[in-house]
């Protein structure tokens, strides 16, 4: 195998096309140069110079090997560099989960911002509950999350990004619309109803259920996705809970409406990760977060930094 030292002898024998300028060039003598240019013509096992008494010319091969040569030379000198700003969390890669409800909100400025921010870090995104962020996080599969957990999540933490209020979404022209009052929490008694999954949508059915009084009679389907509620409301199948944020897809056939007497802003959205995970980019990615100014709603970023119970969070979305 060949060394570095051996190819930056043959890169300047041939860019000089002359031993003693070579060797001058790289502050040596002429005979240990003449050794490491013999000594690489053995490892590659091809003549890369043919060389005489009054010239130097490069080989078929040797031209070709010049040009593998130099990118090599170029990718050892920048390895350094590269090595420092991994290291220091300039550069790197960050694998997010995110859920349907930040996909529709905080998701685009959020991503917006770290790419402006940290040109150097690669951001890679895949579509997931929060239960399947958690699991792939503690499996270091993914870096960070963004999502709704619980509000213990050991050993994970966990930062307030939005806060939405939570509204009904029903079929259009339902009378909860054409009633022409303000629907209140009572007003759902009795309604058919689509819920979130207790199993795979754990935070949104605990959140329901903590402020309306369900019927389970009711409760034609239980699903984890808001777009598949939401294709259920627009058939005419149920009513659905579901965050404010959600308006923004304007699916026909569905209308969103206001529950006057909800607190506002129940509906949490937090990024998620491991504080012991050695990917300095990630914190490089916290740190902008914090101070970029994207928390909306009634909180702050910093208020809400938490602990996740791992074995709870595997029951949220």
């Amino acid at each position: 195998m060949f060394t570095l030292d051996q190819v930056r002898c043959f890169v300047a024998v041939a860019e000089h096309l002359h031993f003693g300028r070579a060797a001058e060039s790289l502050s040596m003598t002429q005979p240990p140069l003449s050794r490491q240019v013999q000594k690489l013509e053995r490892s590659v096992d091809v003549s890369l110079i043919d060389r005489d008494n009054r010239s130097v010319r490069l080989t078929p091969a040797g031209r070709q090997f010049l040009k593998e040569a130099r990118k090599l030379l170029a990718l050892a000198d920048r390895a350094p560099e590269q090595a420092q700003l991994i290291a220091s969390g300039v550069e790197g890669h960050i694998s997010m989960g995110f859920t349907t409800g930040s996909g529709m909100s905080l998701l685009g400025p959020l991503v917006s911002q770290l790419t402006r921010r940290l040109p150097g870090v690669e951001l890679s995104m895949t579509e997931m509950v929060t239960s399947e962020q958690i699991r792939a996080i503690t499996e270091g599969q993914i870096d960070l999350g963004v999502g709704r957990p619980p509000d213990h999540v050991e050993p994970l933490e966990a930062m307030l990004l939005q806060q939405d209020d939570l509204v009904l979404a029903v079929p259009e022209g339902h009378t909860l619309v054409t009633s022409g009052r303000p629907v209140k929490v009572a007003d759902v008694d009795g309604l058919p109803l689509i819920m979130h999954s207790q199993g795979l949508a754990r935070y949104f059915y605990d959140l329901v259920v903590r402020y309306f009084r369900i019927d389970h009679s009711k409760v034609v389907q239980s699903l984890s996705q808001m777009t598949s509620m939401l294709n259920l409301v627009a058939a005419d199948i149920g009513i659905a809970f579901v965050p404010s944020s959600m308006r923004k897809l304007r699916m026909s056939g569905v209308t969103y409406v206001d529950v006057v007497d909800l607190p506002p802003g129940i509906v949490e959205l937090r990024a998620i990760w491991d504080p012991e995970s050695p990917n300095e980019a990630l914190q490089r990615v916290l740190e902008t977060i914090r101070s970029g100014g994207l928390v909306r709603g009634g909180g702050t970023a910093l208020e809400s930094r938490s602990s996740i119970d791992v074995a709870e969070a595997k029951t949220a979305q």
